[in-house]
């Protein structure tokens, strides 16, 4: 095996994210990705309130207590974003399947469009079901 050249440049075999610039559209596609992990993992959480339910009171009651919690509740609040999220975008994505929405301009609104409609799509649902039932 050779040794390496001292007078060889070192450099990154492939650009990474200090090279590029930010944009929205890498940090819906980022995004995304993270969504969907979280949703993949938050459904742990569902199953456990399914086995609570199905295990009786006492379970159910552990499950809501936990539930109902600040950090619960964060938890419940961040899950029903990254699923409004995730949802949204990937309504996008479809839309961009058909190809439509291909051009910069479009690509950029539809981008933002995912953003602030999942924050609005949460404060709808979480404003109706706190109004509705008094605590979530």
């Amino acid at each position: 095996m050779a040794a390496p050249d001292p007078n060889a440049r070192t450099r990154p075999l492939s650009p990474h994210l200090d090279v590029y610039k930010w944009q929205v559209q890498m940090v819906t596609s980022i995004l995304h990705r993270a969504t969907g992990i979280a949703l993949a993992v938050g459904m742990l959480g569902l199953v456990w309130g399914l086995l609570a339910l199905a295990g009786g009171e006492k379970s159910w009651a552990a499950f809501a207590a936990c539930a109902g919690s600040i950090p619960g509740r964060l938890v419940l609040f961040g899950f029903s974003w990254a699923l409004a999220y995730h949802l949204l975008n990937g309504i996008r994505h479809l839309v961009q399947d058909a190809g439509h929405g291909w051009s910069i301009p479009d690509f950029v609104r539809s981008s933002w469009i995912s953003i602030v409609g999942s924050v609005l799509l949460v404060a709808v649902v979480w404003g109706i079901v706190l109004m509705r039932w008094g605590q979530a």
